[in-house]
């Protein structure tokens, strides 16, 4: 349970950060969002693994890396704080936001974005935090907020920047529950990044995982 828990919270307040602060259009953003994520999994690695992301937890599952029987849980408790978290911040600033691809952008394009840059996510956590090498470190939080500090300059402008189910679940369902949002958007960031952690957990074998 306390796994669980830990991974509820760690979304929860990942999710409010990224609310928050794109919320308020504050344009250090992706260095908040990379550093709010740092910081979460410095609390909860030694717990739970701090995925806080179910396409992270997809490619852990594939790997061997996380039991079956957690796998679930560890979306449903990923799930519920992302929806606590935007809930919150909602209530804090009394609106919503949600991510969308630049009007510019087709669907495929975002759709490939949140791909190539989840998948990037996934094989940090998968080297950095799982394989024998590197077991222990000290750095596998820096390294984890870094890829989501440049997934958001490089490709946030374009796909919406959500690189995580949670993410764009939470906070697309209280936008549209509570703003003015719909769900049009929500499979991008359904497909993308659950392919892109499918796709971390083959490069992983390939690389030689350990």
């Amino acid at each position: 349970m306390r796994r669980y828990l830990t991974e509820f919270l760690g979304t929860l307040f990942f999710v409010l950060s990224i609310a928050l602060v794109v919320t308020q259009e504050n344009p250090a953003a992706p260095l908040i969002i990379g550093s709010a994520l740092m910081v979460v999994v410095y609390m909860g690695g030694s717990v739970s693994g701090a995925h806080y992301n179910p396409a992270v937890s997809l490619a852990l599952f594939l790997r061997g890396k996380l039991p079956r029987a957690d796998l679930l849980p560890y979306m449903g408790a990923q799930l519920l704080g992302a929806l606590v978290g935007a809930y919150l911040s909602y209530m804090f600033l009394d609106r919503t936001v949600a991510p969308a691809p630049a009007p510019t952008a087709t669907a495929a394009t975002a759709v490939l974005v949140e791909l190539l840059y989840t998948c990037l996510l996934g094989l940090v956590v998968l080297n950095c935090a799982t394989r024998e090498a590197t077991r222990g470190n000290s750095y596998f939080g820096l390294a984890i907020g870094f890829t989501i500090l440049v997934a958001a300059y490089a490709g946030g402008s374009i796909s919406g920047g959500a690189f995580n189910p949670a993410v764009g679940t939470g906070l697309s369902l209280i936008n549209a529950l509570l703003g003015d949002g719909s769900l049009k958007d929500l499979w991008i960031y359904l497909v993308g990044p659950f392919a892109g952690g499918a796709l971390a957990a083959v490069l992983f074998k390939l690389q030689g995982e350990s």
